[in-house]
């Protein structure tokens, strides 16, 4: 009985996990949560609210990066709807401007990436990030509800 139970837990998290692998909405709404973790440290440390650690900044940048190039994969015709999702109808509407933002963000990404090894740079390249950022979620989210 214990060992039935067992086996269709293990079953029950695979195919979770499974389901998680291969739904680009939650998909993407992890990538998104993890981009946003670092973009809240990073503007924490900005504004002197945390202090500077190179660890948190490198991952924070090697984070958004891998969010600027998979990103936009996650955005297939059949994921416009369901899952809670915040994305506009606008995205697939307007596909290669949507795509020029994530390139933009990437290029914020690229560019500040070697000037972040300090508070100065980081403050520097900070702007120019979460200005692409912006860029992106105005046209392309939805507000929470």
């Amino acid at each position: 009985m214990i060992r039935t139970v067992l086996v269709m837990a293990a079953v029950a998290i695979g195919v979770s996990a499974v389901v998680a692998q291969t739904d680009p909405i939650a998909q993407r709404k992890d990538m998104m949560k993890q981009t946003n973790k670092y973009a809240k440290a990073v503007n924490a440390m900005v504004r002197g609210e945390a202090p500077f650690t190179s660890e948190t900044v490198a991952a924070a940048y090697a984070t958004w990066d891998k969010t600027a190039s998979e990103y936009g994969k996650l955005f297939p015709e059949n994921s416009k709807t369901g899952g809670k999702t915040r994305a506009k109808a606008a995205i697939w509407e307007k596909r290669k401007d949507f795509d020029a933002k994530l390139a933009a963000f990437g290029k914020a990404v690229a560019d500040g990436k070697p000037k972040a090894g300090t508070l100065d740079g980081l403050k520097a390249s900070w702007a120019a990030i979460g200005k692409a950022c912006d860029n992106c979620h105005e046209p392309y989210r939805m507000p929470k509800k």
